[in-house]
């Protein structure tokens, strides 16, 4: 059996995706049951791949409002209400986020989908270190980052390990990076590129990584499309003395020192 809690890398792209790497979003696995963090590309193909069923699927946090990152979420309620999910899915993120999936879930008329499970929306205030969920395996948090449109990144506590993970989400480097992943066991940060109002590259995520006491430094939501990601880590070990992987998909990382 598979080492628990663990979060599984289920995309490390970047907006364009490609035949090997799917836009970035990530399952939290603990004894509890399964909480994926975005939703985007074939959600339950990759959940069934890890061998999360749409059955086991606890929660849904959503970071923001952009289709690399929320795109597949109809295609995840349908296809789960299809092959017969019954008890309810509860979903994340700021008000921002989910006012626009419920008018996009109303063109769809999902209110007349005969025997639809509950969906719970828990509409998160825009504020730093707002509790978002917590089970036996994790105690989960939130505060805004800073990119094209309100986002959150998300602080995780595995409450059977001490381990902290923390994840940027799209962001450029912010202070409010530095204080959710402050001395995490593992930080996720993006490296898109050196974008002033939306995104950062490797090395600025290095340097969050290294104001934030961070003791490891995984890079994700890396261009892929007709670009190598061969120079990242690189580029992040010259601002952070710490450990620095490349994020890929289906990577397993267990959530322990």
């Amino acid at each position: 059996m598979a080492e628990l809690p663990r979060v599984v890398i289920l995309g490390s792209a970047s907006v364009v995706p490609d035949e090997d790497h799917e836009n970035s979003h990530m399952v939290l696995l603990g004894e509890s049951g399964a909480i994926m963090i975005d939703c985007t590309g074939r959600p339950l193909s990759r959940l069934k791949k890890v061998g999360v069923s749409a059955h086991d699927l606890d929660a849904l946090i959503l970071t923001h409002f952009h289709p690399d990152h929320v795109g597949a979420v109809p295609n995840l309620l349908l296809s789960a209400w299809i092959i017969g999910r019954k008890r309810p899915l509860h979903i994340y993120g700021l008000h921002h986020c989910l006012q626009r999936l419920e008018d996009l879930m109303s063109f769809y008329h999902w209110e007349n989908w005969s025997g639809f499970f509950p969906v719970v929306f828990h509409h998160l205030p825009q504020r730093e270190s707002i509790p978002v969920l917590e089970n036996a395996d994790f105690t989960i948090s939130a505060s805004p980052v800073r990119h094209y449109v309100p986002t959150i990144g998300v602080r995780v506590e595995c409450r059977t390990t001490n381990f902290v993970l923390g994840y940027s989400s799209d962001t450029i480097p912010c202070p409010e990076t530095v204080r959710l992943a402050h001395r995490a066991d593992l930080l996720i940060h993006e490296a898109t590129g050196n974008e002033p109002l939306g995104h950062s590259s490797a090395s600025q995520a290095g340097a969050i990584a290294c104001e934030a006491e961070a003791r490891r430094l995984g890079l994700i939501h890396y261009p892929v499309w007709e670009a190598t990601a061969d120079h990242l880590v690189a580029e992040a070990q010259s601002t952070f003395d710490g450990p620095v992987f490349l994020c890929e998909d289906y990577m397993e990382i267990p959530l322990r020192a």
